[in-house]
C-alpha cells in the first residue's frame, strides 16, 4: 500500500518548525489513541501507527532533510521503524511519554496514569491583549461514569483477574541476550482486571462524555502561540491520580495598521512629500484611537517619532512599550499643470538638473569610470 505524504498526515505545512510537527502529534495522537478513539478500533490503530511513523521522520532533523528531497525512498536505510509491528506501550516506550505527551499520556511507571490534557483556541485583538481578556468557553469532556463510580464494571458485580498478567498489569517479554523488557499487558492494558460484565451507561470504560463550562482570564501582554494553563481541567486519569490540564492556545488577529515587535508597536503613516519638507500634523492608528502626531520639517522617508508608552505591557512587570510611527512619504504618480511649474521653479532654486538625476552623481560617475 502507497504511504500517505507525512506533512499531510500531521496536517502541516513544508515549513512548520519542531514545536508546530509536536503540537500536531500531539493533538493527532491524543484524538486516535486507544482509550480515547471512539471509531472502529482497527482504524484508530492504523492512524495512531501512521501518525508514530510521521512523527519520527519530521521531528529528526537528518531523516527529515531525507525526506524532502528523496521521499519515502530515500528512508530505506535510514533507520525508520516499522510501527505497524508495534502496539501501543511500545511505541509510548520509544517516544517517551514526556517528550511528547508530557504528563498527558501517563505517570511514573508502576503508579496510576494522569489523565489526558485537553486543548483549545482563543483568539483576542490586539486590543483585548493591552488589558486582558476573559472568555467562556464550552466544550465536552470525559469524566468518571456516576453510575459504576468510574469502575466501567456493572453496579453489584466484580471485575476477574487478568489471565494474561495474573492481576499485575503488566508483563515481560525477551529484548534479546540477558535481557528482559516490562511493559504494560496488552490484554488488560495495565489495569490487571478484565471487566466482564461491563456497566450499561459507559459500556465498560469507567468515563463518559460530559459538557464542561470554563471561565478563563487571559493576563494583558500574552503573546500568540502562548498557552494559559487551566489546571486540573482536562480530563480524569485512574483512580488516586490527578486530572490533566486544559491548554489554551492564544491567537492574536492581525491588526490592520498596528504591528507588534516584542512589547513595541508599529505602525507607517503615508506623508506627502510638501508635510515631509515643510513639516505637518498627521493622524495616526493607536490602541487608544485616532491621534494626532507631528512630522517635522525635513522628514526623510522611513524616518520614524516614538510614542512613549502607546505599547503593550509586559507579560511579567507590567511597563508598556512605545509606538513607532514610521513616515513614508508618497511620491504623486500624476501632476496637474500647476503642481508641475512649480516643483520645475522649486528645482531651480536647487541647481540641480531633475531629469534624469543630481548633476553630483554623475560627476561621481565619471570620475569612477575615468
Amino acid at each position: 500500500m502507497q504511504k500517505r505524504d507525512y506533512y499531510e498526515v500531521l496536517n502541516i505545512s513544508r515549513t512548520a518548525g519542531a514545536e508546530e510537527i509536536k503540537r500536531a502529534y500531539r493533538r493527532s495522537a491524543l484524538k486516535y489513541h486507544p482509550d480515547n478513539y471512539q471509531g472502529d478500533k482497527a482504524e484508530g490503530e492504523a492512524k495512531f501507527k501512521e501518525l508514530a511513523e510521521a512523527y519520527e521522520v519530521l521531528s529528526e532533523p537528518q531523516k527529515r532533510q531525507l525526506y524532502d528531497r528523496y521521499g519515502h525512498d530515500g528512508l530505506r536505510s535510514a533507520g525508520v521503524h516499522d510501527f505497524s509491528t508495534m502496539d501501543f506501550g511500545d511505541i509510548f516506550s520509544m517516544f517517551g511519554l514526556g517528550d511528547i505527551f508530557g504528563a498527558g499520556f501517563g505517570g511514573a511507571r508502576g503508579g496510576p496514569r494522569r489523565g489526558y490534557d485537553l486543548e483549545t483556541d482563543v483568539e483576542l485583538t490586539l486590543e483585548e491583549v493591552a488589558v486582558g481578556a476573559d472568555r467562556t468557553l464550552e466544550f465536552e469532556r470525559m469524566d468518571f461514569c456516576e453510575t459504576c463510580s468510574g469502575s466501567g464494571v456493572k453496579p453489584g458485580s466484580t471485575p476477574a483477574k487478568c489471565g494474561t498478567c495474573g492481576g499485575y498489569g503488566q508483563v515481560e517479554t525477551s529484548g534479546g541476550g540477558f535481557f528482559r523488557m516490562v511493559r504494560p499487558c496488552p490484554t488488560c492494558r495495565g489495569a490487571g482486571v478484565i471487566v466482564t460484565d461491563p456497566c450499561g451507561d459507559c459500556r465498560g470504560a469507567g468515563q463518559v462524555k460530559k459538557k464542561r463550562v470554563l471561565a478563563v482570564h487571559i493576563p494583558p501582554g500574552v503573546h500568540d502561540g502562548q498557552v494559559v494553563r487551566m489546571r486540573g481541567e482536562g480530563e480524569p486519569g485512574e483512580k488516586g491520580s490527578v486530572r490533566g490540564d486544559l491548554r489554551c492556545y492564544v491567537r492574536v488577529k492581525p491588526h490592520p495598521f498596528l504591528v507588534r515587535r516584542g512589547n513595541d508597536l508599529l505602525c507607517q503613516v503615508p506623508v506627502t512629500f510638501a508635510q515631509a519638507a515643510l513639516g505637518a500634523s498627521v493622524e495616526a492608528p493607536t490602541l487608544a484611537g485616532r491621534e494626532e502626531v507631528t512630522v517635522p520639517p525635513g522628514t526623510q522617508h522611513g524616518e520614524a517619532i516614538s510614542l512613549k508608552h502607546r505599547g503593550l505591557p509586559d507579560p511579567r512587570s507590567g511597563r508598556k512599550g512605545n509606538q513607532i510611527v514610521q513616515f513614508l512619504i508618497e511620491v504623486p504618480r500624476k501632476l496637474s499643470k500647476k503642481q508641475a511649474e512649480l516643483l520645475e521653479e522649486f528645482a531651480e532654486t536647487e541647481d540641480i538638473n531633475v531629469l534624469p538625476a543630481r548633476k553630483g552623481f554623475f560627476e561621481k560617475l565619471k570620475e569612477y569610470f575615468g
